[in-house]
């Protein structure tokens, strides 16, 4: 890199392919260009930066060829993710932040983490009996927790899978709806059979439903039975009560593993109910053998709009918690 007055210039290693590293359009120049201030301009095989955080901007530059040269594929997330790594003073080569591959789809598509909080997240799985996942909307929570439990049966550390989930919306109280108790269920049930149907293939994941081997239920119905060699997962756990908190966990049988997944900002609970989640960060944050990975909007891997939409209702609801105080 050379400093050619308040102008950085920086040549472009001949093994990096432009395209790939400018992104379509330019488009991940730009998006350097946005969160440094800074102006980037193409001179032959030579980038000049000019003014804003130049020394931003030519980090960043520097850390997305690295990323190229160990055979990463940049798209917009990993670009991004990879910006707000650098400007927070860390490397997103440095982490090794993709680590080791989960598994595949059904599409044949790897799945991995793709931040350091889901790295982390993963390794808690790998490492812990009992793992509480807490984050908001688009951190994976739900989806790394299912691509864990069916690496699991794969590998024959557990016979079969439980996902629960609170069916808050319909109170517990299913009997009104019609239809026998999967499909009074199935609507609430959705995001998890979506998991399943992505990694698995909907034919697979429902064969395996047949046999029992996969089983989705309601968090209601999970009350007086023991799972033995099950990797158990809870979702939404934040519209779980106390009472159901303690049920679930205590399903654990021997050679079990459990995954609890929520967003403590997204309470569904009548009034004047407590959240099972929030209590268990206070009942159980010192036992051993538990992990609690949080998650923030930095692992949100779904549509910039979504990390844009959970930083403005979080800015909401502090200057809302500021003027109630």
């Amino acid at each position: 890199m050379v400093e050619n007055g308040s102008i950085k210039e920086i040549s472009i290693r001949d093994d990096i392919d432009r395209e790939d590293l400018f992104g379509n359009l330019d488009f991940n120049l730009r998006l350097i260009e946005e969160a440094t201030g800074s102006e980037i301009i193409q001179r032959e095989s030579k980038l000049l930066i000019k003014g804003g955080d130049d020394v931003l901007a030519a980090g960043i530059v520097e850390e997305l060829s690295n990323m190229l040269a160990k055979g990463e594929t940049l798209d917009e997330q990993k670009v991004r993710y990879a910006i707000s790594l650098k400007a927070s003073g860390k490397s997103y080569s440095d982490s090794n932040v993709t680590g080791d591959i989960i598994c595949f789809t059904t599409r044949g598509k790897p799945v991995r983490p793709k931040t350091i909080g889901q790295k982390n997240y993963v390794r808690s799985i790998k490492k812990r009996d009992v793992v509480f996942a807490i984050g908001p909307a688009g951190t994976g929570k739900t989806y790394i927790a299912v691509a864990m439990a069916v690496n699991a049966l794969r590998n024959k550390e557990v016979e079969r899978i439980i996902l629960a989930r609170p069916a808050v919306e319909a109170g517990e109280n299913l009997g009104f709806l019609p239809g026998d108790l999967q499909e009074k269920v199935d609507p609430y049930l959705r995001p998890l059979y979506d998991s399943l149907y992505d990694i698995l293939g909907r034919d697979k994941a429902l064969a395996l439903k047949e046999k029992e081997v996969i089983e989705v239920v309601p968090l209601a119905y999970m009350r007086g039975r023991t799972l033995d060699s099950s990797f158990i997962i809870l979702d939404e756990a934040q519209n779980s009560t106390r009472e159901q908190m303690k049920m679930f966990l205590t399903r654990m049988g021997f050679g079990s593993k459990i995954v609890v997944t929520g967003d403590v900002t997204q309470v569904d609970l009548p009034r004047g109910s407590k959240s099972g989640l929030v209590e268990a960060q206070r009942i159980l944050k010192d036992v051993n053998g538990i992990d609690f990975c949080y998650l923030t909007d930095v692992d949100v891997v779904r549509n910039e709009m979504v990390k844009r939409i959970i930083n403005a209702y979080d800015k909401f609801e502090q200057r809302h918690s500021t003027r109630e105080g």
